[in-house]
């Protein structure tokens, strides 16, 4: 899919809670963005958010009277559920994997961010926001992989991107 107006499943179920997805993530609060998955077409599609409030750290300083979500966190978001996507996939529907790609287990394995491209930044996000995101990807190989994203609140788009990953 190469289309950043991926339409979601029409109903959401909670699939992984934060628990899931601290066992799945290195990252940990308060560096930690994405709160729960909701949406998963293993393979292809994940749908999660982040609960933005005005507890966050980086509201402190960026900026005082203004709070305003940086930008590369929101692609970071993007990023951590990029990986939950791959993570999520790899451990519950490892059957549905593509006969092509050779990825082994992820345990003890850290993804990394490569590279941001095409990134958009379109409104801001502030305290009380519900930061959903989408990511799918656009390549998969065994120690590379290409992700296209986006980032909403109630439906604008906030940001999108396209990221590179790499183990």
């Amino acid at each position: 899919m190469n289309n950043l107006d991926i339409q979601a499943p029409v109903q959401f179920t909670c699939l992984y809670d934060v628990r899931e997805i601290m066992a799945a993530l290195p990252h940990r609060p308060p560096f930690l963005f994405v709160d729960r998955v909701v949406g998963l077409e293993p393979w292809k599609n994940l749908w999660a958010y982040k609960n933005v409030t005005i507890g966050e750290g980086f509201f402190q300083g960026h900026f005082p009277g203004t709070p305003v979500m940086p930008g590369v966190l929101v692609v970071e978001a993007m990023a951590q559920a990029s990986f939950l996507l791959l993570a999520f996939s790899l451990k519950d529907f490892s059957d549905l994997k593509p006969s092509d790609l050779k990825i082994g287990e992820l345990n003890g394995r850290i993804g990394y961010l490569a590279s941001c491209d095409s990134v958009k930044l379109r409104r801001p996000v502030v305290p009380g926001d519900r930061l959903d995101l989408e990511v799918y990807f656009l390549r998969l190989g065994s120690r590379i992989w290409k992700i296209g994203g986006k980032a909403t609140v109630e439906g604008h788009r906030t940001a999108e991107a396209e990221l590179t990953a790499t183990f």
